[in-house]
């Protein structure tokens, strides 16, 4: 499942992010997005299965995102005050959960959202992913700027992308690395996700760059990666991808 959250307060939608993982290990949240600008921006350009909305974003309400764009997605509204819940209620909400947002509460609305999926017999994420490709949404190459100069680098050139504190960088087979301006959030929907997956915060890889896996504590998977990473970061499995990402391998 490919979950949005539109969120201004970072660790707001860091703990929405975790206690969704905690809910089912298998949700994928896509991007983190903190103004109305950037969520009409992103949803012109992407689909998700879900979206978690805050209603008071940093530049205004976010009641004002369905003024620039159509959106038939789900939507669970999250929000310190009250009074907004009948206008939610006119647009595409199935639940309207009030900060700070409880875990019996956000599992009762999860519930709900696939209660309302099933009942209606629509399996989303994959009529997403086939529309997705259909319209030739996943990149095939990257034009990247190095000084003035521009490098061309092919999908099938991609060993993984990794982030460090000095930026997010793209890591080809033959060993070199490249900066590119994308968080590795909105990198994740720009490529094939049976081509790549984001094991963890920092690494999003390519099935074709995985040699050695070896179990991990707490039931983690460690990979050495070809080419190898740099000693400061780990290839390791997170808990909350692992189930997912065993599946992933297991085609």
């Amino acid at each position: 499942m490919r979950v949005l959250i539109i969120e201004d307060e970072v660790l707001a939608a860091e703990r929405l992010e975790e206690m969704l993982y905690e809910i089912d290990p298998a949700i994928k949240v896509v991007a983190k997005i903190g103004s109305i600008a950037e969520s009409v921006d992103w949803l012109k350009r992407n689909s998700t299965d879900l979206i978690f909305l805050d209603i008071q974003l940093s530049d205004g309400l976010s009641f004002t995102i369905f003024d620039e764009i159509k959106i038939s997605t789900p939507i669970i509204f999250t929000t310190t005050y009250d009074q907004y819940a009948i206008k939610a209620f006119d647009l595409n909400s199935i639940a309207y959960l009030l900060k700070p947002i409880s875990m019996k509460k956000l599992e009762e609305s999860m519930h709900k959202f696939k209660s309302l999926k099933t009942a209606f017999a629509i399996d989303i994420a994959a009529l997403s992913e086939m529309l997705g490709k259909r319209d030739g949404r996943y990149k095939e190459r990257l034009l990247i700027q190095i000084g003035t100069n521009y490098k061309k680098v092919e999908v099938s050139e991609i060993a993984y992308f990794y982030a460090t504190d000095a930026g997010i960088y793209v890591r080809t087979f033959g060993g070199a690395s490249y900066p590119i301006d994308f968080p590795l959030e909105k990198v994740e929907t720009m490529f094939d996700p049976e081509m790549f997956f984001r094991i963890n915060r920092k690494l999003f890889i390519s099935h074709k760059s995985i040699g050695h896996m070896v179990a991990y504590s707490r039931g983690r998977i460690k990979i050495t990666l070809n080419p190898e990473i740099e000693d400061e970061l780990d290839a390791i499995v997170s808990i909350n991808k692992s189930g997912e990402f065993k599946k992933w391998m297991d085609k």
